[in-house]
């Protein structure tokens, strides 16, 4: 899915929200609905004016990264892809479908995987990061260490099965 970055600015915006949110509530967990909520009922976010057309666009993203459909040996895929690519020097979202046959398609499919793969490990590479944080300063419960195992052959064999036997 194409999810537009906030700006600097409008995130460290965020940020002060949600640690004001947090100092006025006794820095108790809560959702971002009632952050949310909060936020605007105490002023410290007003709503600007909504640019449709980007609306529309962020919407067909959406649509477009949730549309599946059965392939030959009927397994669920996604049908259309993203390939982040520079167009004239600037960066562009393409959008794909799995069935295109041109050449051109094919192309941006294959850096469309590339691209997910790549999300995928700068995801990992967080997750890792935070767990070895976690453990090192932040296991309060003195429990053993949280441990991350990042080889998912295991777990994508199993994952496989289930959806072989269902």
């Amino acid at each position: 899915m194409s999810r537009n970055k906030l700006s600097a600015e409008r995130l460290e915006r965020r940020h002060e929200i949600v640690r004001l949110y947090r100092e006025s509530h006794g820095n108790r967990p809560a959702s971002s609905l009632e952050m949310a909520d909060w936020a605007m009922r105490t002023g410290q976010w007003k709503p600007k004016p909504v640019d449709l057309r980007k609306q529309l666009a962020e919407e067909l993203s959406r649509a477009m990264s949730e549309e599946f459909m059965t392939d030959p040996r009927n397994r669920r895929v996604r049908a259309k892809h993203v390939a982040r690519v520079s167009v004239n020097g600037k960066q562009q979202s393409l959008w794909v479908d799995m069935r295109d046959k041109n050449p051109a398609a094919g192309k941006l499919k294959i850096i469309a995987l590339q691209n997910r793969r790549q999300q995928v490990v700068g995801d990992l590479k967080q997750l890792k990061t935070d767990a070895d944080s976690f453990n090192e300063f932040y296991n309060y419960t003195n429990e053993i260490p949280f441990q991350l195992i990042l080889d998912f052959t295991d777990d994508i064999a199993e994952a496989e099965l289930a959806q072989d036997a269902a």
